[in-house]
């Protein structure tokens, strides 16, 4: 009830008390030892709601840039295909990177990571792309 009444949404507190339940959970071991391992697990659920709120917040600043490119259509084709064969985290970066046109330092608010994890991140799906379409290459050419 608490996280609900600092957080004014029934659905974002509960998942702010999941997710600290479960982090208590997966830490027992060290949890349970503690002087108050309601205190912790409450601060926890804090800190998560927290996060929520400031990605909230630069989602709210970034999506008027995005919407503003609505001129820029979503890309079609095998390398799109492609493209949605890659793990989450690099089809984010791709799709922010390549159709957004946001450079790293924006992409790195958007996901909530830091711009080093965005390079290496972008660098592993143009090498993962850069696989892909040689190995279609390779397969267009036996057949």
């Amino acid at each position: 009830m608490s996280m609900l009444a600092v957080s004014g949404d029934h659905e974002i507190a509960a998942e702010a008390a999941d997710e600290a339940f479960s982090r208590a959970w997966r830490h027992w071991d060290q949890v349970r030892g503690m002087a108050s391992p309601e205190g912790w697990t409450y601060r926890v659920a804090l800190n998560v709601l927290r996060s929520q709120a400031r990605r909230r917040r630069v989602e709210e600043r970034l999506l008027p840039r995005l919407v503003r490119r609505s001129e820029v259509s979503a890309p079609a084709g095998e390398v799109w295909e492609l493209v949605r064969e890659l793990p989450q985290r690099q089809r984010t970066a791709v799709v922010l990177r390549y159709v957004a046109d946001l450079d790293e330092r924006h992409i790195a608010e958007a996901m909530g990571v830091t711009r080093g994890t965005v390079a290496s991140t972008l660098a592993a799906a143009r090498h993962a792309l850069g696989l892909a379409l040689e190995a279609d290459v390779v397969a267009e050419e036996r057949t």
